[in-house]
Formats: C-alpha cells, sequence, structure tokens
C-alpha cells in the first residue's frame, strides 16, 4: 500500500513541477486508483502484486470513500462562499426599511390594524397639506413621524410671532421665514427617511389640478371659504379623499369628504359661505393654543386610516369637539343630488 501511495505521490509532484493542470493530475490518480483497485478483486490472495497494493480492496474503498466526502466538504464550503460574497440587489426605496426605520416605527407594526404592510402603505403614501398653520402644523408633524412617505405643503404665508402660540412646529428663529420652509425644516429634523415638498405660493385654480394629481389623499387645514371650496371642488374632479378639519375659539370639528366613496363633500354641507360677522378669523375670534393641535391630531389620524386601511373613517361623520367643556359629538353628513360640486338631479328634474 506504501508502494502506491509513494506511486500517487510522485504522479502528482512531478506533474505539478512540470506544469500539468490539477484536472489531468486528478485523472491520473485516479487511474492508478483503478488499476489497484483491479488488481486487488482479480489476483488470487497471496499474490506478490496483490500483496504490494495492500493485500484487501476494503482498505482502498475506505480510502476512496474519506477522499470523495473531503471533497464534496471543500466544494460545498466553496459554493457556500460563493453565496456570500454574491452581489446582492438592493430593494429599491420604497420598500426598504432600515433598522432605525424598523425600530422607529414598532409601535407602528405591532399594531394588529396596522403592521407590517400598513407601515408599508404609509411609507409609499403621497399626502398634500393645505396650509402649514395651526392644524397644518400637528398634521404635518404627526404625518412625517408616522412615517409617511413623500409629503407635500402648500401656503405662501411666513412666521409671525403671532402664530407661535398655537404653530408649533415653528420656532422663534423661524419668524419672518416662510412657513413650508420652517415647517420642512421641523419635519426633516424629527424624520430624516421622509420626503418633504414645500410649494411656497398660494393655491390657486391655475396650479390646483396639477398639483392634486401627484398626491393620494388631500388634508385642508386653511382658514378662509374661499381656500376649502377650491380644495373641495379639485379633491372632488379628481376622486381624491379629502380630510377637513376647521376650529374657532375653543371648538374644532374634522371629517372626511369623499363623495368617490358615497360620502358627502364639503359643499353638500356647507353650501354657502357665512356672513363674515358669523365666521370670524382667529386673529378676530381668537383660538386657544392647544386646540389646534387636538384637531390637527384626529386630522392626521383620520389619514393614517385611510392609507393604512384601519378602522372606520370619518366618512359621512363629522366629529365637533368642545375644549372648553371637554366634550364630543359627531353628526351624520348626508350628500345632496342638488350640490353643484357632486350632486346629481334625479332624472325626472333633468327632462
Amino acid at each position: 500500500m506504501l508502494l502506491v501511495l509513494f506511486l500517487g505521490a510522485v504522479i502528482w509532484g512531478v506533474g505539478a513541477f512540470m506544469g500539468v493542470d490539477r484536472r489531468t493530475r486528478l485523472g491520473l490518480l485516479l487511474v492508478l486508483f483503478s488499476v489497484v483497485l483491479v488488481v486487488q478483486l482479480v489476483l488470487p490472495f497471496g499474490h506478490p502484486l496483490r500483496q504490494a497494493t495492500g493485500e484487501s480492496p476494503a482498505l482502498w474503498v475506505i480510502l476512496a470513500g474519506f477522499v470523495v466526502l473531503v471533497l464534496m466538504y471543500k466544494k460545498g464550503l466553496n459554493w457556500l462562499r460563493s453565496k456570500a460574497s454574491a452581489p446582492v440587489a438592493p430593494p429599491s426605496k420604497s420598500e426598504l426599511f432600515s433598522e432605525t426605520e424598523l425600530n422607529r416605527y414598532a409601535r407602528h407594526i405591532v399594531l394588529r390594524e396596522v403592521g407590517g404592510p400598513g407601515q408599508k402603505k404609509l411609507k409609499e403614501a403621497k399626502v398634500l397639506v393645505i396650509g402649514a398653520g395651526g392644524l397644518g402644523a400637528p398634521v404635518l408633524q404627526y404625518l412625517a413621524a408616522a412615517g409617511v412617505g413623500t409629503i407635500g405643503v402648500i401656503d405662501d404665508d411666513v412666521v409671525d410671532n403671532a402664530n407661535l402660540q398655537r404653530q408649533v412646529i415653528h420656532r422663534d428663529a423661524d419668524i419672518d421665514l416662510p412657513k413650508v420652509f420652517s415647517a420642512e425644516r421641523a419635519m426633516l429634523a424629527q424624520n430624516p427617511f421622509v420626503t418633504v415638498r414645500p410649494y411656497h405660493r398660494r393655491l390657486t385654480a391655475e396650479i390646483s389640478a396639477d398639483l392634486f394629481g401627484d398626491y393620494d389623499l388631500i388634508l385642508d387645514g386653511t382658514d378662509n371659504f374661499a381656500t376649502r371650496y377650491l380644495v373641495n371642488e379639485t379633491a372632488v374632479a379628481l376622486g381624491k379623499p379629502l380630510v377637513s378639519g376647521a376650529l374657532s375659539q375653543w371648538e374644532g370639528q374634522v371629517s372626511v369628504f369623499d363623495p368617490a366613496r358615497g360620502a358627502p363633500c364639503y359643499r353638500c354641507i356647507f353650501d354657502a359661505a357665512p356672513a363674515a360677522e358669523l365666521a370670524p378669523s382667529c386673529a378676530e375670534a381668537g383660538v386657544i393654543g392647544p386646540l389646534p393641535g387636538v384637531v390637527g391630531s384626529m386630522m392626521a389620524l383620520e389619514a393614517v386610516k385611510l392609507i393604512t386601511g384601519a378602522g372606520e373613517v370619518l366618512r359621512g361623520r363629522m366629529m365637533i369637539y368642545d375644549g372648553l367643556y371637554g366634550e364630543t359629538r359627531q353628526i351624520t353628513l348626508k350628500p345632496r343630488s342638488d350640490c353643484p360640486v357632486c350632486g346629481r338631479k334625479d332624472k325626472a328634474d333633468q327632462t
């Protein structure tokens, strides 16, 4: 047996010295092994050649099995190494959650109604917020904190000292800065994993359709009926759900206007703007500081539910909150067939 091992070593060593490739040398060793195995099986026991090559084929079969195991192990190890080092295509931005994001949104993900799929919907969502003032401030903060992927905000105003009593997204150092840029800075400081699109301009009929078309959901936090009517008309025309909030002094209200899904639109409920003395602005009537935070947070919550499909949104209902007495109540809202924006008159009336 030692003679055979010596011959194998000579074949391998001389072959390597002469530059014979590894595959050829392995082939020669296989030929040598085959010859020895034939000798062991054909020649009678006690034959000198059989004795010189190990006397028993069992030894060579065991040795061959050991060599096969070693080669298989080595080949498997190389395969694992190649798989580990192979480049892996990174997931797309919309599908990727970093470890920091997973930890940040963990309280959402453990909620049965949201979970991982709901958080993914939030990241893929595009939400437009009209106004970066009292209602817009908490709306923007909570949408960013919740991980809404793309948040647009349009407002033509600048931060004023009188805003800071309730518009908590802005700081004293932001006075005279456009509100959309002040809000953008605060949102990205809070959550750098979201995209903020600031539009420092007034919303007009000329741009509303193109602007709304880029978003899935609209939130209206403005303080005048002209803009609210424009927002409503554009949202209805494009079939976009509209989360609307309003407040005055100690009271606020929230509703989801969505006629594309059977709910009334804003114009169904507020057919005409009230007289100025009946609906004074916050500057004229005053507003308690925390109230916009309460109502704006409700708006953000409705937006999160709309995006994730969790629970029931305030579609066809209006929630009214009275901060002075700590009371809430709901009223049912119904579409109007004669609404100039979303209604359809009966066929009998059209003939």
